[in-house]
């Protein structure tokens, strides 16, 4: 699957060299990383940590926002794309 993200030019760089001097091109690294993110994300809650409450924001005017569950944010996702590609057509 193909994706764009956006990830600062500092990142980037270090990233660019690490991958270089790995022999291994861009791509390959970015996905050995996330590889091992998701990997060590497995084995912790494995051995029994647990992540806190997903954090809540608070804008300028003081009103909590209420933080949404992982279908909807799925849901929000899907509706995003879908509208993307409406326009795309």
């Amino acid at each position: 699957m193909r994706t764009t993200i956006d990830i600062p030019e500092d990142l980037y760089r270090t990233l660019k060299a690490r991958a270089g001097l790995s022999g291994v091109t861009l791509r390959k690294l970015i996905q050995r990383l996330i590889e091992q993110g998701l990997r060590s994300c497995t084995d912790e809650r494995i051995s029994g940590k647990r992540f806190g409450p997903p954090p809540v924001i608070i804008p300028p005017r003081g009103e909590p926002i209420a933080a949404l569950s992982h279908r909807e944010l799925s849901r929000l996702e899907e509706e995003e794309d879908e509208a993307k590609h409406a326009r795309s057509s």
